[in-house]
């Protein structure tokens, strides 16, 4: 895949400039956004997505646009999961609505630069040791095993982690129990204190952190294009805080959903896994020679993806469904 610098260039100033945008246009005076709000502009921003994918398939071949699509898909997935916690955070600090979307956004934003340099580490490591897929593939399957041991009570085990945070943070700084509007700073007996929302800044750039690395190793099992991966994650992240208001109450139902993405995180490591040894160089294996097994196509893991996603979102609200009406 040819990529020219100009392109990385114009790339990298669209997604600037939507996120900046976004800023201006609904983040800067505090409010809580209506449900047409947040749905219009989640609209907006997949199908932005949505056509890149068709201008990288008319660009560069449908064997890349395929691999932009899974990775998508993908990454749009494990973002949902991740509105989980954000809710969770946002919860137990008590975040005020009207500024929750400038938290989501600085987070999100936060997530992206951490994610590319994730991306671009990832890129030289596998440039440089073809073996590294071995890594990925048993850090996936590892992170799915451990996914589906904490989803008996997600809430606790991620407030257990906040907790930790928190209590380090505030060894380190001087912290204030009081919001000052969306200020990450305020004043107090003369004294310069932080707000809860540095806090909660701090703990979602924190959760960002592990999430890319569960989101890098994944994708790079979909495609080993880094522009392909870098904006596959860029308008995966586009649009999160708008679904976050939109989904609202209705995380809480898809009670399967990690279920399904450790599914897939799974399925990605055993792919990624097989490909390290189509591929493999280390004199250990096989005398360092290639290993003839299957691999994977691009059109079977999107398949698999998005079975995977709607049979567990479907399971999720038949599951719910039948939970209210029990109660009733």
């Amino acid at each position: 895949m040819d990529v020219t610098t100009t392109v990385w260039i114009v790339t990298g100033v669209v997604v600037l400039a939507l996120f900046v945008f976004d800023f201006f246009a609904h983040v800067r005076v505090p409010h809580a956004p209506s449900l047409k709000e947040s749905g219009t502009w989640s609209a907006i921003y997949i199908s932005i997505a949505v056509l890149f994918g068709f201008f990288v398939w008319w660009k560069w071949g449908g064997t890349y646009g395929g691999e932009y699509f899974a990775g998508y898909v993908t990454e749009k997935a494990l973002s949902v999961d991740n509105l989980f916690v954000f809710v969770i955070i946002m919860s137990k600090f008590a975040v005020p609505k009207e500024y929750q979307q400038k938290v989501l956004l600085l987070g999100i934003v936060m997530a992206l630069v951490m994610r590319t340099v994730f991306i671009l580490v990832g890129a030289a490591a596998i440039n440089a040791y073809s073996w590294i897929f071995y890594l990925f593939g048993a850090f996936l399957i590892f992170t799915a095993v451990k996914l589906v041991s904490e989803s008996d009570d997600p809430v606790e085990h991620e407030e257990e982690r906040e907790t930790r945070l928190e209590r380090f943070v505030k060894r380190h700084l001087r912290t204030s129990d009081e919001y000052d509007g969306d200020k990450l700073f305020t004043k107090a007996n003369g004294k310069r204190l932080a707000t809860p929302m540095l806090m909660v800044l701090i703990v979602i750039g924190f959760t960002d952190v592990l999430f890319a690395l569960d989101s890098i190793p994944a994708i790079y099992g979909l495609t080993q294009e880094p522009y392909l991966v870098f904006t596959a994650n860029a308008f995966a992240l586009m649009g999160l805080r708008q679904l976050y208001f939109l989904l609202g109450g209705l995380l809480d139902r898809l009670v399967y959903l990690s279920y399904g993405l450790s599914f897939i995180l799974a399925f990605i490591g055993v792919k990624l896994i097989l490909h390290a040894l189509h591929e493999n160089t280390l004199p250990f294996i096989n005398g360092g020679e290639h290993v003839s097994v299957p691999e994977v196509t691009t059109p079977v893991s999107l398949g698999v993806i998005i079975l995977t996603l709607v049979i567990t979102t479907v399971a999720s609200l038949i599951s719910a469904k039948r939970r209210e009406s029990s109660e009733t």
